[in-house]
């Protein structure tokens, strides 16, 4: 996958089928979203992700906007999915007042060589964002490139959108999130080096520290998978600041994984939050959080039927 990033001037020499929107969590509708590339493909178009950095929302408010996938996350699953572009076009107050049909023509048309442009039902872009699918509906016309435009999903009565996805996130409720996302609701990153207590109640376990940017369910205990070099680990994981060994405030993400004895520092692991166990606590002695670990261990045996 190409990145195209922190420039205004390029052209992709390849006719492409495009799918344009703000991209926070990569849940069920924008699955429908990128599938429509899927097919475009098979019509012998190269495959396009158009989105902004900063997005928009963090660029308006000022200040910090947690994401449901940091954009780190986001490139690896654009690039799983294998999106040959990904153009994240810089933001800033030029860039917001591009008139809508200017975005089309300029952006998608001219630099991006765009054929076929995939986007939700309530897609809205340029200055304002005024343009909106009728607006990409008389320009398809006008320009004839493909539309198409995808029907909002629902789950229940209510449609499913990253702020549907965040709200469950935020009560812990991880089994909902997997419901709207089409997959469990995961951290990645890099094993850091911690305090290595888990190594000294003999329960050694994969410390990340998440970007200040990524959103994270409530603070406590989770039963969890990890995924470590294509292969997929039953886990336990912490998120929290550790209250009992006082590791101030700073929020990690630790796992133990299950029936595994390997030092991974340095590498790279997914982590995925299936179920929201107990609110993070804090323990009068070293001694009584290892015999809660140890409770928590068990029963996270006994949801994966592990004997």
């Amino acid at each position: 996958m190409q990145i195209i990033e922190n420039t205004t001037e390029f052209h992709i020499p390849y006719k492409t089928a495009i799918a344009i929107g703000k991209f926070d969590g990569i849940h069920r509708g924008h699955k429908e979203l990128f599938g429509c590339l899927e097919h475009a493909r098979e019509k012998g178009l190269r495959t396009a992700v158009f989105t902004f950095y900063p997005s928009p929302a963090a660029f308006f408010s000022g200040h910090e906007v947690k994401e449901l996938t940091t954009d780190e996350e986001k490139r690896i699953l654009f690039e799983q999915m294998g999106i040959d572009y990904l153009v994240e076009y810089p933001f800033c107050q030029e860039t917001a007042d591009v008139a809508p049909d200017v975005y089309v023509k300029e952006f998608l048309l001219d630099k991006m060589n765009g054929s076929l442009i995939a986007a939700g039902q309530d897609v809205s872009f340029g200055k304002g964002g005024k343009g909106d699918r009728r607006l990409l509906e008389k320009l398809s016309e006008e320009y004839g490139f493909e539309l198409v435009i995808i029907d909002k999903l629902k789950y229940g009565e209510r449609e499913i959108s990253s702020t549907y996805v965040r709200e469950e996130i935020l009560k812990g409720n991880m089994e909902k999130a997997e419901q709207l996302l089409g997959e469990p609701f995961f951290v990645s990153g890099t094993v850091e080096n911690g305090k290595k207590l888990g190594r000294r109640l003999g329960m050694p376990t994969a410390n990340l520290y998440p970007s200040w940017d990524k959103l994270l369910p409530p603070n406590g205990v989770y039963f969890s998978k990890v995924i470590f070099k294509g292969k997929t680990y039953p886990a336990v994981t912490n998120i929290g600041s550790r209250p009992t060994i006082k590791d101030g405030n700073r929020i990690s993400v630790e796992t133990y994984l299950l029936g595994f004895e390997k030092e991974i520092y340095g590498e790279n692991i997914k982590v995925e939050l299936l179920h929201f166990r107990r609110p993070e606590q804090k323990f009068d002695g070293v001694e009584q959080l290892r015999l809660a670990v140890n409770a928590n261990i068990s029963e996270a045996k006994t949801y994966f039927g592990i004997q």
